[in-house]
This record gives C-alpha cells, sequence and structure tokens, in this order.
C-alpha cells in the first residue's frame, strides 16, 4: 500500500542545517583559504600587486615592484582547451526495453536543454575556477518555459562564486553525486529582497555564519539546504517478469498479487528535500522530483592527508617561480635604472662656449658637435668620448632563464604548447610535445567529462518526471539543427515512427520513414513517438574536438579530395558545401544534392527500385494467376458434381464405378492448395477424356443444351424461338 512520508519539523530542519553546515567549515575552511590565495595570485597585476608578498613588498619601499603574470597564460591554455573540447553527453541504453533511436532523441533533449540554458557559459565558468583555484560548480534547475505557460522546463545555471556552495564532507564519488547535504548561499540586494517580500519580511540574522560573503546592511543573505534522505521500500517480481514496489500499490492490491510474487528484496528510495532558509526560519520547502542533489563540482585536484582536505588549481605550482621572476625582472630594471644615463664624457674646457649645444645632443638632431681641440694655453684638450650605455647583469638574465624555465617544468607546458620557437623541428617531434604537455593537464580535462557526465544523468532522471505529458518538443541534433519528437507518456514502446494515414496512425520502420522523408513528390506525415519511461539509460561523457572543429576537418578533407580527384565533385559536391562557412553554403549543398547522379541520391539506388518494379510486376501477376486457378477450379467442381449426379442416374457397372473413384479422389484433394489442385485437375480431365465412357459425355452435352432450351423463357409471340410449336403454359417447362 502507498507509504506516508512524515516530515521534520521547521525547528528539527534548523537544527540539523546548523550542525551540518559547521561540519562542512571544519572541513573545507583550510582548502578555502588555500584556494582564495589561489585565486588572487592568479589574478594578480600592477594594480592589486597581489604576486607580491606583503612583507616584500613593504621592505622595498620605493624600488620596483613589477608583475609579469605568466600564470594567466598557462591557466588560459587549459580553460581555453577545455571550452574548445568540451565534453559531449551521449545517452546510451542499458536495458529494459531501452532502445538505440529512444537514447538517441534523449541525446537530442539533453542537447536542446543545453542550448535554452546557455550551459556553455555554466561549464566555462566551473572550468575556469576548477584551474584557477582548484573547484567550479554547476547546478541543475526547473523552471517554468516563460510567464504565460505551466510546463516546466529544465536548466542547466552556472555559479558564478564557488565559495557560496558546501557539499558533504563524506561524500566519496569524485563527482559527489552520493553526497546527503548541501549548501547554496545567495545575498540578495536588500531594495530587491524588499520590493519582492516587503519590509516586515526582512529576516533575523542568519542562522548559518557563512564567512564568505558582503555581510553588510545593504544585503539579505538566504541559504538553500538540500537534504537526501533514503525511505525503505519493498520490490516485487511476479511470475511473468514484471517488477512492482509494494508502496505504489492501492489498498488490498497486495493482498490479490501475493500468490503470483516470486521473488522480493528489500530497497532505499532516495527523496530529494529543499528549504529555503532566511534568518532563522524556514522561509519554503517542496520535494525535488529527481534522486540526485542537483549540484556538481567541476574538481582540479583533492587531497586528503593527515585528515585535512585540500584542493588546488593549476596555480599553485607555479606560484613560487613567478615570484622568483617577477623579483629578478624587477632586480634587473632596479639595476638599470640606477646606472648613468649621461651619453658622453667630456672636460669643461672641450665644452666651454658651446655648452648649450650637448645640453640638447639627446633630444636634437644635429649635424655635428662643436668643442674646444685646445685651451686658452695651446695645450691640447681630449675629445668628448661617448659613455658605455647602461649594461643588465649577467645574473639577472639568468634569474629570469631559470624561473621561465621553473614554471614550463611544473606545468609540464612547453614551447609548443604556446605556439612559441621551440628546439623541435619535425612534425612528429612538435606533435609528441604538444601530446606530452596535453599529459600533464589531461586530469583537468578528464575532471571536466566527470562533471558533465553527472549533470547528464541528473537530466536524464528528470526528463521522465518534468516532461509528463502529452507535447511537442523540439530536439538539436549534434550538427545544430531542430526536429520534433512528439512524447507520449503513455506509448507502448521508448521510440517508433508513425505515419499519419486517412485512417489513422500506422506504425511504420526506420527505413520507411527515411524514405518517406526523401520522397519529395508523395510527402508523408511521418512523426516520432518517444516515451521516456520506457527503458533505463546512462551516460556517456565523450571529450573530443567540438562539431563547429570537426566540420572544419570535414571541409578541409573534401577539399583535397576534390583537389587531386577534380571529378568526385559530382560526388561529394553537396558534402563539402555541407561544411562549409560561407553564405549560400546550405542552399548550395541542396542544389548539388538534386544533380547527384541516381545511384548517389538519397533513398533507394535505380537497381534497388528496379527490383522493387520487377517484385511488384511478379506479384501482381502471381495474383492474376491464382484468380484465374479459383475461377477453373470452381468451375471444374461444379462440372465434377454435376457429373456425378448425371452419372449415378444413367450408368450403372464399371464404368461408374471407376468414374466414381476418379471423383472421390478429386474431393479428397478439394482442400489442398488451389495452384496444385488446379493441375490434379487438369490432368484428372485429361485421363477422363482417354476412357471408354466419351460417348456417354457426348450424349450429356446433348442432353445438357436440350434442358437450356427447356428452361428458357418463351419469347413474346408464343413461340419457341426456333419456329416450333408453342411451349406449356404450366410455367415449370418439360422435365428431361
Amino acid at each position: 500500500m502507498a507509504r506516508t512520508r512524515v516530515r521534520a519539523g521547521d525547528a528539527e530542519i534548523l537544527r540539523e542545517a546548523k550542525d551540518r553546515f559547521e561540519r562542512c567549515v571544519t572541513w573545507e575552511t583550510q582548502a578555502r583559504q588555500n584556494a582564495l590565495a589561489d585565486a588572487k595570485f592568479a589574478a594578480g597585476d600592477i594594480y592589486n600587486l597581489w604576486q607580491w608578498d606583503d612583507s616584500v613588498r613593504a621592505g622595498r619601499g620605493n624600488r620596483p615592484c613589477l608583475t609579469m603574470n605568466k600564470v594567466r597564460q598557462h591557466n588560459l591554455q587549459i580553460v581555453n582547451d577545455a571550452r574548445q573540447h568540451k565534453a559531449q553527453i551521449k545517452v546510451t541504453p542499458v536495458g529494459g526495453r531501452a532502445t538505440f533511436e529512444a537514447a538517441q532523441v534523449f541525446s537530442g533533449i539533453v542537447r536542446r536543454i543545453e542550448y535554452q540554458s546557455k550551459a556553455v557559459d555554466a561549464y566555462s565558468t566551473a572550468i575556469f575556477h576548477q584551474v584557477e583555484s582548484g573547484i567550479g560548480y554547476v547546478r541543475v534547475v526547473t523552471d517554468y518555459a516563460d510567464e504565460q505557460s505551466l510546463d516546466q522546463e529544465i536548466f542547466i545555471r552556472r555559479i558564478n562564486n564557488p565559495r557560496t556552495i558546501y557539499l558533504d564532507p563524506d561524500a566519496k564519488e569524485y563527482d559527489k553525486s552520493d553526497m546527503n547535504f548541501a549548501f547554496v548561499f545567495n545575498d540578495i540586494p536588500r531594495d530587491r529582497f524588499e520590493a519582492e517580500h516587503g519590509k516586515q519580511e526582512a529576516p533575523a540574522p542568519a542562522t548559518l555564519d557563512h564567512p564568505d560573503s558582503w555581510n553588510d546592511k545593504d544585503h539579505i543573505r538566504e541559504a538553500e539546504y538540500w537534504r537526501r534522505t533514503d525511505e525503505d521500500d519493498t520490490l516485487h517480481k511476479l511470475v511473468d517478469g514484471t517488477t512492482f514496489k509494494e508502496s505504489d500499490l492501492e489498498d488490498g492490491e497486495m493482498d490479490r498479487l501475493k500468490p503470483f510474487i516470486v521473488a522480493s528484496r528489500d530497497i532505499s528510495e532516495p527523496v530529494i528535500e529543499w528549504f529555503l532558509l532566511r534568518g532563522n526560519r524556514v522561509a519554503e520547502k517542496k520535494d525535488w522530483a529527481g534522486r540526485y542533489i542537483p549540484i556538481v563540482p567541476f574538481i582540479g585536484e583533492e587531497t586528503v592527508i593527515e585528515n585535512r582536505m585540500d584542493r588546488k588549481g593549476h596555480t599553485r605550482a607555479l606560484i613560487d617561480a613567478q615570484r622568483m621572476y617577477n623579483y629578478w625582472n624587477s632586480a634587473a630594471v632596479e639595476h638599470v635604472a640606477l646606472q648613468t644615463k649621461a651619453p658622453f664624457i667630456a672636460s669643461l674646457r672641450a665644452v666651454d662656449g658651446v655648452q648649450q649645444e650637448w645640453d640638447t645632443a639627446n633630444v636634437s638632431n644635429k649635424g655635428y658637435l662643436p668643442y674646444n681641440d685646445m685651451d686658452e694655453t695651446g695645450r691640447a684638450v681630449e675629445r668628448p668620448e661617448r659613455s658605455q650605455p647602461p649594461v643588465m647583469a649577467d645574473a639577472y638574465i639568468k634569474g629570469m632563464t631559470i624561473s621561465r624555465d621553473d614554471m614550463l617544468m611544473v606545468s609540464g607546458q612547453y614551447q609548443a604548447e604556446f605556439g612559441q620557437p621551440s628546439n623541435e623541428r619535425s612534425g612528429v617531434a612538435i606533435d609528441a610535445r604538444q601530446r606530452q604537455s596535453d599529459n600533464a593537464t589531461a586530469h583537468y580535462v578528464d575532471n571536466q567529462a566527470k562533471g558533465i557526465r553527472q549533470i547528464g544523468r541528473i537530466v536524464i532522471d528528470l526528463i521522465p518526471k518534468i516532461y509528463d505529458t502529452e507535447r511537442v518538443m523540439k530536439i538539436m541534433a549534434e550538427d545544430g539543427t531542430d526536429s520534433d519528437v512528439h512524447l507520449d507518456p503513455n506509448a507502448p514502446v521508448a521510440h517508433q515512427h508513425v505515419a499519419m494515414t486517412p485512417g489513422g496512425p500506422q506504425p511504420i520502420t526506420p527505413g520507411q520513414a527515411k524514405q518517406a522523408d526523401a520522397d519529395e513528390k508523395n510527402p508523408l506525415d511521418v512523426r516520432v513517438i518517444f516515451n521516456p519511461n520506457v527503458g533505463r539509460y546512462d551516460i556517456e561523457a565523450d571529450v573530443g574536438p567540438s562539431f563547429g572543429t570537426r566540420r572544419q576537418e570535414a571541409f578541409n578533407a573534401f577539399s583535397q579530395v576534390m583537389q587531386q580527384n577534380p571529378a568526385a565533385f559530382q560526388v561529394v559536391g553537396d558534402f563539402w558545401a555541407q561544411n562549409a562557412d560561407f553564405p549560400g553554403a546550405d542552399e548550395l549543398a541542396d542544389r548539388l544534392k538534386r544533380g547527384l547522379p541516381p545511384q548517389y541520391k538519397p533513398g533507394p539506388s535505380p537497381q534497388e527500385q528496379q527490383l522493387q518494379q520487377q517484385l511488384q510486376q511478379t506479384t501482381q501477376n502471381a495474383q492474376q494467376m491464382l484468380q484465374k486457378a479459383d475461377a477453373e477450379i470452381s468451375m471444374l467442381k461444379a462440372m465434377n458434381v454435376h457429373l456425378h449426379e448425371e452419372m449415378q442416374q444413367k450408368f450403372a457397372g464399371t464404368a461408374i464405378d471407376e468414374y466414381k473413384a476418379e471423383t472421390d479422389r478429386l474431393k479428397a484433394v478439394g482442400s489442398i492448395d488451389p495452384v496444385a489442385l488446379q493441375m490434379i485437375v487438369r490432368q484428372m480431365v485429361t485421363d477422363m477424356l482417354q476412357t471408354d465412357i466419351r460417348p456417354q459425355l457426348m450424349q450429356h452435352a446433348q442432353d445438357e443444351s436440350q434442358i437450356q432450351q427447356t428452361l428458357a423463357p418463351p419469347p413474346p409471340d408464343g413461340t419457341n424461338g426456333a419456329g416450333g410449336a408453342p411451349q406449356p403454359s404450366n410455367g415449370a417447362g418439360a422435365g428431361p
């Protein structure tokens, strides 16, 4: 029987939330402090000077403190690579009457949800924080499609500040799919809150002391508290293989089904609850439709050493090398700045009287500089000499070189990764160094795929529960094209093609649906019926080039094929145009497709069409032959019955016995295949005509003719139509 869940009271919820939040703060405090320092260092520049230690910067006074932020480029190399190779959510069937076609529809719905949610922004933000400071987050929400709709939709949302999220410390899975609780903090501007809820609704100070927020008089703090509870249930299996949960039955149904139960086991069903906490009260509460808490982390690296958890991104390993580079660079600039900038060394006697010319020598373009070559006594004066320009010490240059090499070493990203000149000269060597760099940072892209895979599981778990009414939905193919699918939660199968005919919907095969789509002369309304409740599905996350990148690669490949073999344009020209990005490419592809040779056009090939026509003609001929055979068999049966009756009346003895034997054999074969019967009857008649009863048959034919004349209606003039005497007037005619 259906079970009634006992809900916890508000006081119990607040107490539980406070205890759990204190556990989260204790577990994550050190990791959050380190992550904040990493984020500030990665964003360091000349204004904030976050890459300089406070004590070192204070000790330098007015001496140069330069920030040459190379960490940013190292981080962006990973972030932008992950954006270009975002994991693709692919749905796969795993059982329970799931089909590949239905999995394709699921994938199309997920792509459509990603598109309408701008999920690329959510993924990019999470990846940025993952690489910068060790963790980023994405969440899944449900909301109404628009202000005029009662239908809910699924959305994937970004979390701009990962410091507003706290997760269950006891979650063991890397994607935290097994967490039992989570917190999401929102600091809402006070004026907006009062406009929506009124001033009297302003909450008291927050029960949960979240340290990373504005925490000022201009904001109201809210906390979303998610919790998961497991409800015990029993799963039963009937003799026909179907299964059901005991909690789904109505009163009395269990007693009726008990004799048919062959196996049972205890199970736990997850129930997700959501609470909105304002101040020291529960403002809102509701049940979540899915089985997972819809918050997904993108983790860089997570370690637990001596019961202390720490998370780190790509920034942490670069900090010391970056500080060394900044210090050597600043020291080198300081050293050069302190050297003399006077371009000439001259005695006062040499420039006496022409001092103005020498004072402006470094700011004007003079043809010559005069000087006094003799003094007043006639002795020679040394000519002014150009001084040596400022020179940077080799120690500083080597220091910057070592620091730069250290950053490459600790990051695993080398010059080839950044497109800079390197020692590699061959393409194979450059590719090998590129793969080495990719391998050094591949765990970030792999962890991104784990997070996106969990997002996919959350979405496909929600689809049957949110899209639970009949509707026409838009799905998106991998190339971005849209199509319609008719969602029917009561359909008997997961996926089917249905042709809308005057006689009603008719299921057709996928091949027939494809042929109908390609038939422009006889368009047929074909619909895809999809039931998300049938079957079980799981998620794969493929990491690779985006569709746009693969499309460009396909365009280049077809271009090379046509360049090497111009005649191939007639065969692959439409594919080449489909993958092009210039204006009018789609129209060109359509025109080229219409001009394809017959054997390459969509649908059946000319040979297949010819075979289909021959098959149709053969079928028609066979039907005509069967109809003709049926008519002949009917005539022969009637003739046989009549002959049998006549023979019984006119003949006796051996001739009649032989004929009776033949007619009995004809009756015995009357129930076999008509075509075979036709051949047998014809042979029997031939055999009968070769016997001694032919005179009797001829006599029978004459008698039959006479009978027909006797039964014919009299002509209007009362004659028999042959000039004979009038027929009897009793209307019964004469007997044989």
